[in-house]
């Protein structure tokens, strides 16, 4: 009667562990990001990470591996978050400009959202070459995937220019991007970082020149 009994409480409490692991985990990755972009990563220890996050050193090391674990989880949670949601959200949307506005601005808007990750992303992380190989390699391909498909579907449509590369004009979307969240953390952030989704959007489809003229060489 007793084993019979009890064993769906286990099967109940095994969800609910799971959860609290969860939870645990990501509070300390929140806590290392805010350490991160305080102190730097370099002079961050695994103490100061256990203290924002109200538990003891030991706990930090049950979840991760040490500091470089802590910074390359950082990464890859916001990273596969932010992918998730916007392969989620750019179904929605059918025409390739409203795709590129609506994924430039979930790049903005969680960089605003998380002023602690965007500073670990733009200055911690790229202070080390292993991280940056791995991002090149892993998320930031998946990345530039995305805005790749999204300009050969407008170059099919006949709405972009179809003699440009679609991978280099990712990669000059996600450059562009990518220096306004660095300009907004070197101004402390005074301004709201997603008013900068229609200026580059602007550029970005319509380019500078008053009357389109071929590139001079």
């Amino acid at each position: 009667m007793n084993s019979v009994s009890t064993a769906p409480q286990k099967n109940l409490t095994e969800p609910n562990e799971r959860q609290n692991r969860a939870e645990k985990s990501r509070a300390i990755l929140r806590a290392a990001a805010k350490v991160f972009a305080r102190s730097g990563f370099f002079n961050a220890k695994v103490a100061d990470v256990a203290r924002e996050a109200g538990v003891a050193d030991g706990t930090v090391y049950l979840y991760f591996k040490g500091k470089d674990d802590l910074l390359g989880s950082i990464f890859a949670v916001a990273m596969e978050e932010f992918l998730t949601q916007a392969r989620t959200e750019l179904n929605d949307l059918k025409h390739p400009r409203e795709r590129l506005y609506g994924f430039a601005r979930l790049h903005l808007e969680l960089m605003e959202r998380e002023p602690d990750i965007a500073i670990v992303f733009q200055v911690e992380l790229r202070q080390s070459t292993k991280f940056m190989e791995q991002f090149s390699t892993t998320y930031l391909a998946d990345y530039l995937r995305i805005v790749r498909d999204i300009i050969e579907d407008g170059q099919r449509h006949g709405l972009f220019r179809a003699q440009l590369n679609p991978q280099l004009l990712a990669k000059l979307f996600f450059g562009a991007l990518d220096e306004m969240v660095t300009n907004w953390i070197l101004s402390h952030q005074h301004y709201p970082l997603v008013s900068m989704v229609e200026p580059v959007l602007d550029v970005f489809l319509n380019g500078v020149s008053a009357k389109p003229e071929p590139a001079t060489t």
